[in-house]
């Protein structure tokens, strides 16, 4: 029987790293004059590409020269490595997931850097769930919330983008997804303030991953497969 494709996000989805990234962005921000606390990324801007939080700033607080960015970024992503390294841990359920999922195949789309979802993985002892098959938008030069990405990894990894189920938490993650054709589980840890786009699945936690991606297969792919053999 087929299997579809999992594509999981990274941040906030097996990894608990939003806190730590939101605390370096906002000491990196404020260093060159961009107003931006730790709550405006978990709120606002969770998920964005950095480089399109600065322009937004930018557009709203006023133009910071580009060498002083280029210099606060580097020395943010570098305390941002330092701190996964050392204090990540993964978000409750997201091992016990992949564990049950273990025979689907699978893999990472991230707006990350590779440097960053390898230090990730590696710090929580998920790395080998996924080995390579890790997709970053600055590798494929496309970022979510466009679809290219997912569009990006599904075409490496030889599936169609209807053969692929999506889990993130980001909505900008959900939405490109969506876009890109695919069936979306969207990790809705804040239900209270967050509403899950129409098309999507919710979930309230990674502990209901496995039943529900096990329910969506034999609906959606093995139920499929038997019409079809049926048919000839």
């Amino acid at each position: 029987m087929p299997l579809p494709l999992l594509l999981f996000d990274c941040d906030g989805t097996l990894v608990d790293s939003e806190p730590l990234l939101a605390e370096e962005m906002a000491r990196g921000l404020n260093t060159v004059g961009l107003p931006f606390a730790s709550s405006d990324y978990l709120g606002e801007f969770r998920g964005a590409r950095f480089r399109r939080i600065v322009a937004e700033l930018q557009t709203r607080y006023g133009e910071v020269d580009a060498d002083q960015l280029n210099r606060m970024e580097q020395t943010m992503r570098a305390n941002l490595a330092d701190r996964l390294a050392n204090e990540l841990t993964t978000i409750p359920g997201a091992r016990e997931s992949l564990d049950a999922l273990s025979r689907y195949p699978s893999a990472v789309v991230s707006n990350g850097p590779e440097t960053k979802i390898r230090t990730a993985l590696n710090a929580t002892g998920l790395s080998h769930y996924f080995a390579h098959r890790l997709f970053s938008g600055y590798t494929a030069n496309c970022w979510k919330p466009e679809p290219c990405l997912h569009l990006h990894a599904a075409s490496i990894m030889g599936f169609a983008a209807k053969d692929c189920i999506a889990i993130d938490d980001a909505l900008v993650g959900v939405q490109a997804a969506l876009q890109a054709g695919m069936t979306v589980i969207h990790l809705n840890r804040f239900p209270d303030a967050e509403a899950t786009p129409e098309g999507a699945i919710m979930i309230s936690n990674m502990y209901q991953l496995p039943a529900v991606v096990e329910k969506l297969t034999h609906e959606r792919w093995q139920a499929a497969m038997l019409h079809h053999s049926t048919e000839k």
